[in-house]
C-alpha cells in the first residue's frame, strides 16, 4: 500500500514484475550475457544513483530481495509476474513459471502469475497453454514477439499459428495478453517489436485484453493511433516510467499523449522489477505534474484521481481483483517474508 504525503492509502497493482535468472551459470551462450547486460544498462542509465544494484545481484537476486523490494520496502499490494522464457539464451529459462508459482504459493493473494508460450511450437504450444491453465490457472500471458526460436528471429501476433493460440486462450478464459512492444534488447531485432500487428489481433479477438507493455516506445505515435480505435488495447507504463527521473519533460510528453489519445482508464503501472524497484517510481509519479505547456497543448492533467487509476484500479478491473476485500485481507495479515 502506498500512503501519499496527504495521508491517503493507494492500492498498488504492479503489472510488470519478474523473478529472473540471468546469471553466468544459467547463460547458454553469448546472447544470454548480452541480454542481461542490456537490461543492466537500462538499470544504470535511467535509475537514481542511490537505487543502483551491483551487477552480480542484478543478474540473480533472491526471493527475499524480491518480496522485500515489492511489499516491505516497496508499496505494492499485488504484483503480476510476467514470464519470459528466452530458452535459446538461458539453460533453465530467463523467467520460469514454475519458480514464480512456487513463490506465489508462499504468499497467497500477493502475486498473479502469468504464463508464456511460443506459437511457432505449433501443437506443442496449444498443449502447453492447456497445461498452464490446468496447473497454474493462469489469467494472462506475456508475449515476446522478438524471441528467438532456432532459425526464427521473431513472429507476429497475426500469424496463423498465433491465432490458433489466441483462440484457445479466449476459450479457456485467459483474457489478458501482455505484449512486449518497446525498446529492443540486444541481440533481438527491433523490428520484431513493431506495434502494427496489435491492430490485427485486437480487432479479431474482442474478448481479449491487449496490454501493450512499454506503450510501444519508441513507436508511441503508432501505438496511440491503434489504441484509440481499439477499445481492448491498453498501455503498460513499464520502461516509460523511469524517464520521470532521468528525463521528466520527456515523460510528460509520453503520459500526456496517452491521456489525450486513450484516456486514464487504459493506462497501467508497471515497475519492470528488477530493472527498477517500485517505491521510487510510485513516489515520483505521485509527485509529478505535467509541464504546463505540454498539458495545455493537449488539454489534459495528471490528477490524483487519474494516478490512483493508473497505480491499481485499472489493473484490478482487468484481473477481477476485489480491492475492498483484498485491503481487509491484507490488513489482517501483514506481509512478512516466509522462512526458506
Amino acid at each position: 500500500m502506498y500512503r501519499t504525503p496527504e495521508g491517503k492509502d493507494i492500492f498498488v497493482v504492479d503489472g510488470h514484475t519478474h523473478f529472473w535468472d540471468g546469471s553466468p551459470e544459467n547463460q547458454k551462450n553469448i546472447h544470454g550475457k548480452q541480454f542481461i547486460d542490456c537490461f543492466y544498462a537500462y538499470h544504470t542509465g535511467l535509475s537514481p544513483k542511490e537505487q543502483l544494484w551491483e551487477k552480480s545481484k542484478f543478474e540473480k537476486y533472491s526471493a527475499e530481495n524480491l518480496c522485500n523490494d515489492l511489499f516491505i520496502e516497496g508499496p505494492d499490494d499485488i504484483a503480476i509476474f510476467q514470464t519470459t522464457s528466452l530458452s535459446d539464451f538461458y539453460k533453465t529459462g530467463f523467467g520460469c513459471i514454475k519458480r514464480t508459482s512456487e513463490i506465489a504459493k508462499k504468499y497467497p493473494g500477493r502475486f498473479i502469475v502469468n504464463g508464456s508460450f511460443d506459437p511457432r511450437d505449433g501443437e506443442k504450444a496449444l498443449e502447453y497453454i492447456h497445461f498452464m491453465k490446468e496447473t497454474y490457472d493462469i489469467k494472462g500471458v506475456k508475449m515476446y514477439t522478438a524471441e528467438w526460436n532456432g532459425a526464427s528471429k521473431g513472429w507476429r501476433l497475426n500469424d496463423p499459428d498465433a491465432y490458433k493460440c489466441f483462440e484457445l486462450c479466449d476459450k479457456l478464459g485467459i483474457r489478458n495478453i501482455h505484449v512486449h512492444k518497446g525498446p529492443t534488447i540486444i541481440p533481438l531485432n527491433k523490428d520484431a517489436f513493431d506495434v502494427h500487428d496489435v491492430d490485427h489481433a485486437a480487432t479479431d479477438f474482442q474478448g481479449l485484453n491487449w496490454i501493450v507493455e512499454h506503450c510501444g516506445l519508441p513507436r508511441l505515435d503508432d501505438f496511440c493511433w491503434i489504441a484509440t480505435q481499439e477499445t481492448n488495447v491498453y498501455a503498460g507504463l513499464a520502461v516509460a516510467l523511469p524517464f520521470i527521473h532521468s528525463r521528466p519533460r520527456y515523460f510528460g510528453e509520453v503520459i500526456a499523449e496517452l491521456l489525450f489519445w486513450i484516456g486514464p482508464e487504459k493506462i497501467l503501472f508497471g515497475s519492470d522489477y528488477a530493472i527498477w524497484t517500485p517505491r521510487w517510481l510510485v513516489e515520483k509519479l505521485w509527485a509529478y505534474r505535467i509541464p504546463e505547456d505540454i498539458a495545455a497543448e493537449r488539454g489534459v492533467q495528471l490528477t490524483d484521481e487519474i494516478k490512483e487509476k493508473i497505480l491499481g484500479l485499472n489493473a484490478a478491473r482487468l484481473y477481477d481483483i476485489d480491492i475492498a476485500a483484498r485491503k481487509a485481507e491484507f490488513a489482517n495479515s501483514p506481509f512478512s517474508i516466509a522462512a526458506e
